[in-house]
């Protein structure tokens, strides 16, 4: 009996020297990565990922810009199965031709129409945005995203409303709760 518990008291031992001598590595390990991040920094030098993509600061007289008399639109409450169709007209305030590359929906709901040509500075350009509320109901707020020559290249526009179910309609989609 007191052989076993010599044993396992050994090899209890044992373990916690392991234990020991592996927290002793991963101290060392820690502090040389600190001091490498260290030298780093007190070089001001940053590294770059070896899949980076350089960039360049885009030059402004190769750019649109747009300006939006209103970037949302709430069309209040509609019943289901209206239409609503917005027209959000913009100017051109960059140094270069404003040009819309694409401009893609949120859902199925809604559609986009926009100015097709090229917008020059100082002149207008429209993004038109239908919405058909027909199967939806509820809180409603369909975006599209424009893609064009601005600066950032991503603008979103977006409707805004509530869509009153049709009385007698199906019942709506989704958990019941009992």
């Amino acid at each position: 009996m007191k052989l076993r518990i010599l044993s396992i008291a050994a090899a209890v031992a044992a373990l916690s020297l392991g234990a020991c001598s592996q927290k002793t590595q991963q101290d060392e390990k820690i502090k040389a990565l600190e001091d490498k991040i260290a030298q780093l920094e007190a070089k001001g030098s940053s590294i770059t990922p070896v899949n980076a993509q350089t960039t360049q600061a885009a030059d402004p007289a190769t750019l649109g810009a747009f300006q939006f008399e209103e970037m949302e639109y709430n069309f209040g409450t509609i019943n289901e199965g209206q239409v609503v169709e917005r027209v959000f007209n913009f100017t051109n305030n960059g140094q270069a031709p404003l040009v819309i590359s694409n401009i893609t929906a949120s859902c199925g709901c809604t559609s986009p129409d926009w100015t097709k040509t090229p917008v020059n500075p100082g002149e207008t350009g429209f993004v038109k945005v239908v919405f058909n509320s027909t199967a939806k109901s509820g809180a409603q707020a369909p975006t599209v995203t424009i893609q064009a020559n601005t600066n950032p290249t991503v603008t979103r526009l977006r409707l805004r409303g509530n869509v009153t179910p049709k009385a007698g309609g199906p019942a709506p989609v989704g958990p019941v709760k009992r």
